[in-house]
């Protein structure tokens, strides 16, 4: 199985600009047509929160406009800038699957087992998982404990060492920890939030945050070092899941030089002595 993740495209309305910078949807659209270039094509395709910037109708119908040319199902979270009844109303096969009043759903259609959970908080940038989200996944695990399982949400539950994003992350992580740790099938823990690709273990699994296709938060580790983004390259995470084992990779968007081969005709290294 092969999961493209987005995360954080702030869609916008058209003729804005993110910050007066950033044409998020431009870069949206360069994402898109990189994931239908992927060889083998990916099974499903995650959003890990911040579809659009400031919740609106027309915002979440822009993105899915964007995203129509993709094959595959495609499966949303919200994020601070989102809310659940935005993704709710905006996504109807979600709201099918979602329960306790949030946007907390399983995907369960694939050898990897997905649960989505809505870690946003009305009007707050911080994340939550909440006890009634907390007492959903607890039963949905249990529910299948042989069934190797990967959660999704938008908030980190860790530190990145990025003061200014790190004030706004999962305030009930370690709640989220004491259930993950009861339960062994659970591979990894992915989100969005902070806008870079990140990597640690969280609950004694790994943890990844997906880097964003458009704007990046600076890497600015400096406590004392005000909010800024930079203008790196996109790119978004693709999480491998063969053989019991759950892989991440990153994979830049965009048109680079190559492929270049390693060896000749003859089964030489190119530019080998001979």
């Amino acid at each position: 199985m092969l999961i493209a993740q987005l995360t954080d495209t702030h869609i916008r309305l058209p003729g804005t600009l993110a910050y007066d910078v950033v044409d998020t949807a431009v870069f949206l659209e360069a994402a898109v047509r990189h994931i239908l270039t992927l060889t083998p094509r990916p099974d499903a395709v995650i959003v890990t929160g911040d579809l659009t910037d400031f919740d609106k109708a027309e915002e979440y119908a822009r993105f899915q406009q964007i995203l129509a040319p993709l094959p595959m199902p495609v499966f949303p979270v919200p994020g601070n800038h989102d809310s659940t009844q935005g993704v709710l109303a905006a996504f109807p096969a979600v709201a099918h699957r979602a329960t306790a009043g949030k946007a907390h759903y399983v995907v369960d259609e694939f050898a990897l087992r997905l649960v989505m959970l809505d870690s946003s908080v009305p009007g707050r940038p911080h994340g939550e998982i909440g006890a009634a989200g907390l007492a959903f996944l607890e039963g949905t695990l249990a529910a299948a404990p042989a069934r190797p399982t990967f959660i999704c949400a938008h908030h980190p539950p860790f530190l990145t060492g990025i003061r200014h994003m790190d004030v706004q992350n999962l305030f009930d992580a370690a709640d989220l920890a004491a259930v993950i740790r009861r339960h062994p099938q659970v591979l990894g823990y992915t989100c969005g939030h902070v806008h870079r690709a990140v990597t640690t273990t969280f609950a004694g699994i790994a943890a990844t945050i997906a880097p964003a296709p458009a704007h990046s938060v600076s890497l600015a580790l400096d406590p004392q070092a005000p909010p800024t983004f930079h203008m790196e390259p996109p790119s978004l995470a693709l999480h491998r899941f063969a053989d019991g084992q759950l892989v991440t990779h990153r994979s830049f968007i965009g048109d680079f030089p190559g492929p270049f081969p390693f060896f000749g005709p003859d089964g030489r290294i190119i530019g080998s002595a001979r």
